[in-house]
């Protein structure tokens, strides 16, 4: 009777709750987002601080909404996978408050580049730059979604707390100690982030929830709290 009471929740009822809860409530989010369209990114997408469509909640609540299935699909997968090994060492508590402070964390590390990119086209428009004046504008418009900075956090996290645990890679079918996964994908970001592309990805939103976990961990260490809840 206990064994069939406890294969009865299925996989997800073994998920911890903190990891459970996010997930839910991004699923809860993005089919929301389908159902209304635009009302959900212009009030609950990132937009840069300047811009009149920006609010006060703003960096919390996108990291609850995504740009499309996929985007959904693989950052609630790598948080089931690494985001369940940290919450049972750190417990619900402690891992929530790494995950929002890496998230939140990620989103000032973007509006900084992001100030520092209207600035510059705010400076080529003054002296006649047409296409500089629809940058800025575009800019301004841009909403910013994903849980990817807090996710790149705890990717970071698994990282430092699990380094030498093995992660088979399917693209390319290799495999890689976590510390060297992750080293490669902080390089990955910040030289696409640095170099540019045109792929829509908020890199540094990327970098900056990894940057965020790295302190957060450096302090939690000092500190002799890293492998303590709470």
């Amino acid at each position: 009777m206990g064994y069939y009471e406890s294969r009865r929740g299925g996989f997800f009822s073994n998920v911890p709750v903190a990891v459970k809860n996010i997930i839910l409530i991004n699923i809860l989010v993005y089919l929301l987002t389908l159902l209304t369209g635009n009302f959900m990114y212009e009030k609950f997408a990132l937009f840069y601080v300047g811009s009149p469509l920006f609010h006060w909640w703003q960096p919390i609540t996108h990291m609850f909404m995504h740009g499309g299935f996929f985007h959904i699909f693989f950052n609630m997968y790598t948080l089931l996978i690494f985001g369940c090994a940290l919450e049972r060492i750190w417990g619900a508590k402690k891992f929530l408050l790494f995950y929002f402070v890496t998230g939140i964390g990620a989103a000032l590390l973007h509006t900084g580049v992001m100030a520092l990119q209207a600035e510059h086209f705010l400076e080529l428009a003054e002296s006649g730059d047409m296409m500089a004046a629809d940058s800025y504008w575009r800019l301004m418009a841009t909403p910013t979604v994903g849980a990817s900075g807090a996710i790149y956090g705890v990717l970071l996290g698994y990282g430092m707390l699990f380094p030498n645990d093995v992660l088979q890679l399917l693209f390319p079918p290799v495999a890689l100690k976590a510390k060297w996964f992750v080293l490669i994908f902080a390089v990955i970001e910040l030289a696409t982030g640095v170099f540019g592309t045109k792929d829509g990805v908020a890199h540094f939103a990327h970098l900056g929830g990894m940057l965020f976990g790295l302190i957060m961990i450096l302090y939690w260490k000092k500190k002799n709290r890293l492998y303590y809840e709470g």
